[in-house]
């Protein structure tokens, strides 16, 4: 299956308040020549009392070892609601794009590639936080579609296909984790999440995060002996990757 530009809607997240971040992505949207939409990002602080029905903390705390944050309920929230968006269009697949990404020179490049291949992935990511032992599934040229062993973190920028969304949706809730953690968890919802690199764009928010605080501020991690579940379900989950990737037939295809 080779798709077009065309066949893409382009989201962006962004909240109301954030307007220099708005105007910095409008920039790089129009030098683009891309039709976007934007979606109001959720306020996770705001809408707090909401949203945490809709979470489960305790199991939050568990796997993510540290608190829930109102900026961690609102990123979630916002990205699921965006692919609630989608559904209700008709693309094919969406571009869902946060505040805070720097587009590369390579970035229409590497849609394009990402969008001609597309029968190739279900989520495919343009950059990371994150990206720990990488398995190769395809070359185009010097790009690789690669899956990762290790934790993929991150969604600043990524392709996702209308099917795939329709069918992960249900079962994102309640949530129980950080977004990129829950979609890293790819042995559990059988789907192909991989990254096209080299990176067509980096996420940059100059150490002004709306989800952790300034310089992380906001973050505060339990203390070690109260982050065991947490360690032994990370350590779990390089062997459930491994295992998943190896099952489906992607392991042996590539070199890390």
């Amino acid at each position: 299956m080779s798709l077009t530009r065309a066949d893409i809607g382009v989201w962006l997240i962004n909240l109301a308040r954030d307007t220099a971040r708005h105007e910095k992505m409008e920039a790089q949207l129009r030098a683009l020549v891309l039709d976007w939409r934007l979606f109001p990002a959720v306020d996770g602080k705001a809408r707090q009392a909401e949203l945490v029905l809709r979470a489960d903390p305790a199991a939050y705390e568990r796997n993510m070892g540290s608190p829930l944050l109102p900026g961690k309920l609102g990123v979630y929230a916002s990205h699921l609601e965006v692919w609630d968006e989608f559904l209700a269009s008709p693309h094919k697949v969406a571009l869902v794009l946060e505040d805070d990404v720097v587009f590369h020179d390579n970035f229409l490049e590497a849609v394009d590639l990402a969008l001609a291949h597309a029968d190739e992935w279900d989520l495919v990511r343009f950059n990371c936080i994150r990206a720990k032992l990488p398995v190769t599934q395809a070359r185009y040229g010097r790009y690789r579609l690669n899956a990762y062993v290790g934790p993929f973190t991150g969604n600043a920028c990524y392709l996702i296909h209308r099917d795939v969304a329709a069918r992960l949706l249900p079962g994102l809730w309640p949530q129980t984790r950080a977004l990129d953690h829950e979609l890293n968890r790819f042995f559990c919802h059988e789907y192909r999440q991989f990254g096209l690199e080299p990176w067509a764009s980096h996420p940059d928010d100059g150490g002004e995060s709306t989800i952790t605080g300034p310089g992380f501020a906001l973050v505060r991690k339990f203390p070690w002996y109260l982050r065991l579940p947490h360690y032994r379900l990370k350590t779990a989950n390089y062997f459930r990757r491994a295992w998943w990737l190896f099952r489906n037939g992607l392991l042996p295809r590539g070199r890390s």
